[in-house]
């Protein structure tokens, strides 16, 4: 089975995030995408993160009503840190083959990243980029001692010496972020139509973000 990975802190999930999954999903024929949000980012040390649970609960909520799409809570069940790696171990015993959605600015600093050398030998990378003209190329992206490894196969797809690949794919541009939700709510603002309809009625009944 080929199984999408969209790991993210989904605080809060939003219509972005499950329009992008839905295009992959399609796109690359996955029978399922698996939304694992992070129990305790590395990446966010020193900023406040919702409670992991209210974060998982919304996620279930927004992706409710579509029969691939699935949640997993590995990471928030994860003692301390939660590392990509140790999710991806956990899901290679588990499918055939993963692809692991990344959006192109993480992808650009994965060299940050826990073990990240030893990503590329669990996983397919879809770097999702917005159609906005010239970008990057994969080999400008990795850190060397990752892209000497790497070799183009076409414009949109390069390989890995593992095997795995990494693609290159235009996503519909949708101008909403959890930190544009969160502004507005804050501000006593309409978030209507920018996240599910379950995911704000969690908000508004837990008081989420300040409302």
């Amino acid at each position: 089975m080929a199984v999408g990975i969209f790991g993210g802190t989904f605080d809060p999930i939003h219509i972005g995030h499950l329009r992008v999954a839905e295009e992959i999903r399609e796109e690359f024929s996955l029978e399922r995408i698996y939304f694992v949000p992070g129990g305790v980012p590395p990446h966010k040390r020193g900023r406040v993160v919702t409670d992991a649970d209210e974060r998982l609960r919304m996620v279930r909520a927004a992706i409710r009503g579509n029969r691939f799409f699935r949640v997993s809570g590995m990471e928030v069940r994860r003692d301390g840190f939660s590392y990509t790696i140790d999710t991806l171990r956990q899901f290679e015993k588990r499918f055939d083959e993963l692809y692991f959605l990344i959006g192109v600015d993480a992808f650009s600093e994965i060299n940050t990243w826990h073990c990240y050398r030893e990503l590329f030998y669990y996983t397919n990378f879809i770097v999702m980029t917005r159609p906005t003209g010239k970008r990057a190329t994969v080999s400008q992206m990795l850190p060397r001692d990752v892209s000497q490894d790497v070799k183009k196969i076409d414009d949109i797809t390069f390989e890995h010496a593992s095997g795995r690949k990494i693609y290159v794919k235009d996503i519909t541009k949708i101008d909403i972020s959890s930190t544009k939700v969160k502004e507005l709510l804050k501000r006593g603002r309409s978030i209507r139509y920018l996240v599910p309809g379950g995911v704000e009625r969690i908000i508004r009944e837990k008081g989420l973000y300040g409302v």
